[in-house]
């Protein structure tokens, strides 16, 4: 399980990534790692200002 960086929400990593495709809605691929989100909202916000998120990890 990942962990959500902005909501702090645990993220099973295979809903959220279609393993087919390497896309999927809920995950987002920032400076070399993949990040994980509980909703499109969440990597929304993410996708703002991931420093200041990740600086939460």
């Amino acid at each position: 399980m990942a962990i959500d960086p902005v909501c702090g929400r645990e993220v099973d990593e295979d809903s959220a990534t279609d393993k087919a495709t390497h896309r999927g809605e809920n995950h987002y691929f920032y400076k070399g790692q993949t990040y994980y989100f509980c909703s499109k909202d969440c990597k929304d916000k993410f996708q703002t200002d991931p420093e200041k998120y990740i600086r939460r990890l």
